[in-house]
Formats: structure tokens, C-alpha cells, sequence
């Protein structure tokens, strides 16, 4: 509920001060009083976008202030926690506009933002009027409108998570697809890179293992050559033969020497043991040396093709063996592929078939939904003076979406075999203001309670009895919420539980408007005037009076 609204320097309002209460509060005023002024600032400081002129000639900048009532369980306690705002059960907006143009907004004493400001006014604020494309007149809204009205968010919720299974199922058949048509386009070459690498059989580390052995061979003859003398030269022919003549007759001469031997011996012994580790290892390198001429040939020729095969796929030698692996599982792909795609296809299918269901059962709901809201209507419309016309909410198929496969739209037709047509479009002013009002009517009967609602001369081209029953209409709206009303209508005006005047001033060549409480007596002077004009009869106050008693 909107509490309070706080009004400075704004167009030609110096300051203004309004409590409003719950229950149906009507605004009154003559022709350019100022009442739109009290629009344009709820709009302003609610984030909509209006007037950019907004700021009062001579001032430094304009504000205004609303503070709402909100309930626990107010939608907008949802809009503050995703912003990271306070909340509370009270909700203070105040926004300012500078000269040259700069807007900033506060939300509970914390900076925010212009559209969080608009999110919280959807919570807050529903405002209905003749020129009103935000609410009831926009064809965008119609479907979310009967969704609300029949309850439907359930099987709307269906019907999203339907479709995006649906989707899903889609976008893996699409990639697979794509990616089996991919690797078919290189078939070819895949199996025969498969099968030259099965061929060759790449082992990781194998290209520096044969270019060793190859280097080892190519070297082998010259180096076999000399390790071969050296390998005489330390055998019985050479070095171990001289030692161990020498040490046969060192130990032959030992007994003699009287130990001068000893030493000589011992190291002798140690030097032919270290002769025969040498002559050892030579002979192992020898064994090491000896390959088949055609081994080199063979070695070369792995090594080459192993080369040959890493530059083709510009590859490193030792990444061959990778390579195949990978190679082969897109291969195997391929043959599994088309298993695979008629799986995605049967997936598709199905998701397809349940979101077909879903919207089928929406679509069902929302005609039962829609049948019910247009005899709602049509009953609403009779007390308003316009038994004869028809209301028709139409359901047309669409493109399937997250949100089914219906377009709904309003239509009127105003006379008995007129054809229909658009809300906006076929009815008269006058004709309009009582649709909007009958379909509101029905449709605040399904809604959350916490929003305050204004009506913008709604009742505009209306008068008689027929005024009689739409001000009777915003009272019921009223009676179990809150209803701000902008009406040249004596007949609303009387049925108001709370009453302001608008009228503007002119003082120093200084144009103000302001707005003030009426009393009893005030109001009937004020309701006297609507019905007579400029001079007030004493026939004019009898009226007032007869429309306050109701």
C-alpha cells in the first residue's frame, strides 16, 4: 500500500505533502489543476520513463519520496533480496533530478539503480488508463495475464521444463550430426592413416632408440678395428701373457729374495686382475659390435619411415603412437555413429512428444481459463451499461516456445454482430475505460492482494447511472486493498472514502499547484462543482449531498 508520497520542486509542485490510506482514495481537480503532475512523480520516483523536463523552473534539482506498507509474504520482498537491499515491512523510495538531467535513486536509504526501481514497480503500483500500453492494452501481456488469472503455473512450468529437454535433445542430435557429417568428410583419410599407422606400429621412445643403434652401427667397423688390437694386445699374445710369465718367475725367485718379492708380486696380482675386468669388458664391446650388415639397412629404414610418417601428420616421432590412438577413436565413431544418432533421434522424439503434451494441456487450460475470465467479463459489463457487447479473449496458435504454442489476445465486439477486434482498437473512450474496469475487476478477484492500483480518468466519456456504476465498481476494487483515483466524475468522487483536491495557484507571475484534504463539507462543495461548473447551485449542492448519502 502506498503510505506516503513527498513531492519538491517538481514541474510546477513546490512542495507537497499526501498521506493516503487504504480503500479507494479519489483526486479531483479542474482541467490542467496539476493532477497528471502526481503521476508523472509516482512514475518518476518508481523508475518509469516519462518527462525529461521534470525539474521546477528556478530549482536546483526535484525530488520525491514514497514510502509503501508492505506485507511478509509483498512480492516485492523478492525484488530486494536479489538487488542485496534491506527490507522490512516498510519500503522507502526517493529518487532526484537535477537541472541537467542527472537521475539517482535510493531504495531503503541505499543506492539503486533505475531498473531495480522499475522491477519493485511492478510489485507496487498497477496503473490502468485510457492511454495506459503498460497494463491491460498491451497485447504482450494478454497471455501472462490469463495465465495468472486461470492459475496456470504449474503447467507452465511444464511445459518450460518440456522444452528444455526438448532443446537439449535437439542440440546433442545437431552436434553428433554435425560431428559424424565432420568425420565422414575426412573417412578416407582416416582409415588410411589408421591402417599405415597399425602398419608401422609407433612405439613412444622408439626414434631415439633407432637413431642410436643406427649411429652405433654406422660407426662400428672403424672403432671394431681398433678394440680388436686393443683386445690383442691385452690377451695372452700380449700384456696378460707378459705378466704372467713375469709373475711365474718373480714367484719362482721369491724364496730367495728373502721377501723383497712380496710387494711386487701382490701388486702384480692386482694389475692382471684388473687386466682381465679390462679384457672383459672389450670382448663384451666386441659382442656388441657384431649385427647383421642388413640390421643397419633395417634400422635405417624404420627410422626413416618413422620420420617420414611424424612430418606427414606434423607430428613428433614419439607422438605417433598417440596419434593412432586418437586416430582410431574417431574411426570408431564414425562406425558407431549412426547407432548413436538414431538414439538422439528416439530421445528428440520422445522429448518432443512430451512437450506436445504439456502444451496441448496448456493450451486446454488456458480455453477453460478463457471462458471463464469472458463470462466474468460479460457479467461485469452489464451493471457498467453495456449488456449488448461482447468480450472475447482469443487463443490463436503460435510458434511453439518455453511458454507453449498460443498467442491470446483481448478483443471487444460493442454491438451484437460488429465484428471484433482489439481491445484498443474497436472501443470508444468511454467504451474503453468500462472494459478495462470490468476486466480488472474480474481479474483482481485472482490476484495477490499488496498492489496499489490507480486509475487514470478511467472513467472518462461516462456520466448518469452508468458513472454511478463504475465508481461502485473501483469500490468494491477498493474494499480490499487500495485504489487511487484521477476522476472528473461526481458520481466516483462521492463513492471515495478519502478525498483530495488539486488546484493550482499563480502568485508573483509564479504557477504552484498543490493538493489538500478534503473535509465533509469541502467535499460536497468540491462534488457540487464537478456536477455544475464554475457557479455552484443550491440544486448542485442537493445533488452532492444526494450522491455522498449513496
Amino acid at each position: 500500500m502506498l503510505r506516503a508520497l513527498e513531492i519538491h520542486d517538481m514541474l510546477i509542485i513546490d512542495r507537497l505533502e499526501l498521506a493516503f490510506q487504504p480503500g479507494l482514495n479519489v483526486l479531483t481537480g479542474e482541467t490542467g489543476a496539476g493532477k497528471s503532475i502526481l503521476l508523472d512523480s509516482l512514475g518518476f520516483v518508481l523508475g518509469w520513463r516519462g518527462r525529461a523536463e521534470l525539474v521546477r523552473a528556478g530549482a536546483a534539482q526535484g525530488e520525491v519520496t514514497a514510502v509503501f506498507d508492505l506485507p511478509e509474504d509483498h512480492a516485492a520482498h523478492a525484488v530486494l533480496a536479489e538487488a542485496g537491499l534491506p527490507g522490512g515491512d516498510e519500503l522507502i523510495l526517493r529518487r532526484v533530478n537535477t537541472a541537467d538531467g542527472r537521475k539517482t535513486g535510493w531504495i531503503n536509504d541505499r543506492r539503486a539503480s533505475g531498473e531495480v526501481l522499475r522491477q519493485l514497480s511492478a510489485t507496487l503500483i498497477e496503473l490502468h488508463g485510457q492511454h495506459d500500453d503498460r497494463g491491460l492494452l498491451d497485447p504482450k501481456g494478454h497471455r501472462a495475464i490469463l495465465d495468472e488469472y486461470g492459475a496456470l503455473q504449474g503447467k507452465i512450468e511444464t511445459v518450460r521444463s518440456a522444452w528444455k529437454t526438448r532443446n537439449a535433445a535437439a542440440k546433442a542430435l545437431e552436434k553428433a550430426q554435425a560431428d559424424l557429417d565432420a568425420v565422414r568428410a575426412e573417412e578416407d583419410f582416416l582409415r588410411h592413416s589408421v591402417a599405415e599407422l597399425r602398419k608401422l606400429g609407433p612405439e613412444p621412445g622408439e626414434e631415439a632408440d633407432l637413431d642410436t643403434r643406427r649411429r652405433m652401427m654406422q660407426a662400428a667397423e672403424k672403432i671394431r678395428d681398433d678394440i680388436g688390437q686393443a683386445s690383442n694386445a691385452l690377451g695372452y699374445d700380449g700384456a696378460e701373457g707378459a705378466m704372467a710369465s713375469a709373475l711365474r718367475w718373480l714367484e719362482g725367485a721369491a724364496e730367495r729374495a728373502e721377501g723383497r718379492l712380496d710387494a711386487p708380486i701382490a701388486a702384480l696380482t692386482r694389475a692382471m686382475a684388473e687386466l682381465d675386468e679390462a679384457s672383459r669388458g672389450v670382448a663384451d664391446c666386441l659382442d656388441a659390435l657384431e649385427f647383421n650388415p642388413s640390421e643397419l639397412e633395417d634400422t635405417e629404414e624404420r627410422l626413416f619411415a618413422l620420420r617420414a610418417l611424424a612430418r606427414k601428420h606434423e607430428v613428433l616421432p614419439d607422438d605417433l603412437a598417440t596419434l593412432a590412438e586418437t586416430l582410431s577413436a574417431r574411426l570408431n565413431a564414425l562406425d558407431a555413429g549412426e547407432a548413436a544418432i538414431e538414439d538422439l533421434k528416439h530421445e528428440l522424439k520422445s522429448a518432443e512428444a512430451a512437450y506436445d503434451s504439456a502444451a496441448l494441456a496448456l493450451t486446454e487450460a488456458r480455453g477453460k481459463a478463457a471462458a471463464r475470465l469472458d463470462k466474468a467479463v460479460s457479467g461485469e459489463l452489464a451493471p457498467l451499461k453495456m449488456d449488448r457487447a461482447v468480450f472475447t479473449t482469443r487463443i490463436e496458435e503460435a510458434p511453439a516456445g518455453p511458454d507453449g504454442r498460443d498467442t491470446v489476445q483481448f478483443t471487444v465486439a460493442t454491438n451484437p454482430g460488429a465484428p471484433s477486434g482489439p481491445l484498443n482498437k474497436i472501443a470508444s473512450g468511454g467504451e474503453l475505460s468500462r472494459f478495462l474496469l470490468a476486466l480488472k475487476v474480474c481479474l483482481t478477484e485472482e490476484r495477490d492482494a499488496g498492489v496499489t492500483m490507480i486509475f487514470d480518468e478511467i472513467d472518462r466519456g461516462v456520466g448518469g447511472a452508468t458513472a454511478d456504476a463504475v465508481g461502485r465498481r473501483l469500490k468494491a476494487l477498493a474494499d480490499s486493498g487500495q485504489v487511487l483515483v484521477v476522476t472528473h466524475s461526481p458520481q466516483v468522487a462521492a463513492l471515495g472514502g478519502h478525498h483530495w483536491r488539486v488546484q493550482k495557484h499563480v502568485k508573483s507571475d509564479m504557477t504552484t499547484s498543490e493538493v489538500v484534504p478534503l473535509t465533509a463539507a469541502e467535499r460536497e462543495s468540491e462534488i457540487a462543482r464537478m456536477l455544475s461548473g464554475d457557479t455552484v447551485t443550491d440544486e448542485a449542492r442537493a445533488a452532492a449531498r444526494a450522491l455522498l448519502a449513496g
